[in-house]
């Protein structure tokens, strides 16, 4: 199994010392220095068994037909990110299909995040539904089903011998969760982080040495950053790391935007929350249009280049490059014709 990385002493002393780290919800992960310096190169591929059940298939660039998952490992991703949902209506991304893909991940010696979404389907800063069964139920018991659907879930896994390095406790929540008693707006956040710490909680129970990330949208956007993050201090939210995500060129005004702007100040703000609130950071979502495969690239290599060196920026994970918009109508994947375009070389050619 797995041992997972861990950053130094006097960072967990930092952190352990903040205003917004309550050591009687959140215990730090376990120390192992051998790999204390590893770099996240991701890819959430939820898609995959639906895409299978499909009929579509992947190949490398020589046209040799792959699985998925291997095929990532080939063009070199480290970490696989996986979603769940709680009842979905056909059993894609609930516990059973989680843990099939995790198999796959773990057998070929990745790392495996875990990204709850506390929602029947999708949920995102536009959307946070409570799931039908949870519908009615007050503060109390939603934070008690909070736990108990992660504690299920992580302990399957664990039962299946899946090791868990991450696990994200909501999904782009900067406007909370389990609307609408769980939304965050302005200086209300309290029963979200109620929400947010019942997760938190319950992942520690099952998997003491993982890493409880906090994740929000927009990562250019700096005044919402520190809004929130800010909230969630003095709330007393209990994470490890700070997870963000950063679409830059997304379609507007008939045109995908030019993607320098946007990724220059996510840059920016990732150091500036690192030293803001003394925790590591993560870009736990990253696209680009697929229509764009060489500023796809650029704008990876730019990351790369500019975090290279920062130590507590934990690495990037691309969303679905796998998908292709004849497939689901996703835009901003990495993948041409069933195989991977240059958008994903940086990956190759970065901390090796």
């Amino acid at each position: 199994m797995f041992r997972i990385f861990i950053f130094s002493a006097l960072l967990l002393t930092l952190t352990s010392c903040q205003p917004g780290n309550n050591p009687e919800l959140l215990s730090e992960p376990i120390i192992d220095p051998s790999i204390e310096d590893f770099f996240t190169k991701g890819a959430d591929i939820s898609w995959v068994t639906e895409m299978e059940s499909k009929g579509y298939s992947f190949r490398n660039r020589e046209g040799k037909e792959m699985e998925c998952t291997t095929l990532m490992k080939e063009l070199g991703i480290n970490t696989v990110r996986l979603r769940v949902w709680v009842n979905p209506q056909e059993g894609w991304c609930a516990k059973k299909d989680v843990l099939l893909k995790a198999k796959r991940a773990q057998d070929l010696g990745m790392h495996i995040m875990i990204d709850f979404h506390y929602s029947d389907w999708w949920a995102d800063p536009g959307k946070q539904n409570v799931p039908e069964a949870w519908k009615g139920f007050d503060a109390d018991r939603m934070a008690l089903a909070v736990e108990n659907h992660t504690s299920e879930v992580l302990q399957y896994l664990k039962d299946a011998g899946i090791d868990v390095t991450w696990v994200q406790v909501g999904n782009e929540v900067e406007n909370g969760m389990l609307w609408e008693s769980g939304r965050v707006s302005g200086q209300k956040a309290e029963t979200f982080i109620k929400y947010f710490n019942a997760g938190a909680r319950a992942v520690k129970e099952i998997y003491d040495n993982a890493f409880v990330i906090l994740h929000i949208s927009n990562s250019w956007k700096t005044e919402t950053l520190t809004w929130f993050y800010d909230l969630m201090q003095t709330g007393y939210a209990n994470y490890d790391i700070i997870g963000l995500s950063l679409y830059p060129s997304y379609w507007e005004n008939g045109a995908y935007p030019d993607w320098r702007d946007k990724t220059k100040k996510a840059v920016y703000n990732f150091k500036l929350l690192h030293e803001r609130y003394s925790k590591p950071v993560m870009l736990v979502e990253f696209g680009m249009p697929n229509a764009l495969p060489e500023a796809s690239r650029d704008c990876l290599e730019y990351i790369l280049d500019n975090t290279e060196g920062y130590e507590w920026f934990k690495g990037v994970i691309l969303w679905e490059p796998e998908a292709e918009k004849s497939v689901f109508n996703y835009e901003y994947g990495a993948f041409s014709d069933g195989m991977p375009t240059v958008a994903l070389d940086p990956f190759k050619t970065h901390r090796l």
